[in-house]
């Protein structure tokens, strides 16, 4: 049986793909249809029903009330969606002035709109950056990820770090992290004074 036509994906299998991809992007910890549920904000039954349809067009590999995974075939679709995610999100900050915190939800709308050859024309226009605003890779045209060494900051026992990425699930939270100059880039000396539940959604290296 071929692989799924991307072409004949619907929106909602684009969201899902893109969701599982998202949870294990940064943690080896194994994916639940609960989990996915709540990345989505849906029923554990409806995300049940939808896995069920992704592994019947082999996107994905699962087992009942165990593990999901995506196939090769669900990954190269789930990263081209984020590919498209990442690339707006840059779009509409740096040519149309929106803050970080704003460009996750106007993304999550665009990206299922234009097609890839835009997409890599928009990539071309703004210089072929390889981050997002939030510091996240931006996968290449061919599904290709940059290898990352960074570690979540309430996990890093060192003294000294660059900050690599941080979180895009919480606005209120990214405003306060650019007030604080908690940004892509910034050197930090730990401890910082962030608690536990900020330092999670930071991922930093050591210098």
């Amino acid at each position: 049986m071929p692989g799924a036509d991307p072409r004949k994906l619907t929106t909602s299998e684009e969201d899902y793909l893109k969701a599982l991809y998202l949870l294990t992007e940064w943690e080896d910890t194994p994916v639940g249809t609960g989990a996915l549920a709540d990345q989505l904000g849906l029923s554990p039954a409806s995300a049940t029903a939808m896995v069920q349809k992704l592994a019947v067009k082999r996107l994905v590999d699962h087992i009942p009330r165990g593990a999901i995974s995506l196939s090769a075939v669900g990954r190269r679709e789930a990263l081209r969606m984020v590919r498209r995610h990442r690339i707006l999100e840059t779009f509409l900050r740096d040519e149309l002035g929106y803050g970080w915190d704003e460009v996750h939800d106007e993304a999550e709308q665009l990206e299922h709109t234009v097609t890839d050859r835009f997409i890599d024309a928009l990539h071309a226009r703004l210089g072929h950056p390889a981050v997002d605003p939030h510091g996240d890779a931006i996968p290449s045209a061919a599904g290709v990820l940059a290898a990352r060494d960074a570690q979540r900051l309430d996990r890093f026992d060192g003294s000294r770090a660059v900050i690599c990425r941080v979180s895009d699930e919480d606005p209120q939270f990214l405003r306060r992290a650019k007030e604080l100059g908690l940004v892509p880039g910034a050197v930090i000396d730990l401890p910082h004074g962030l608690d536990y539940i900020s330092a999670s959604l930071i991922w930093v290296r050591d210098l």
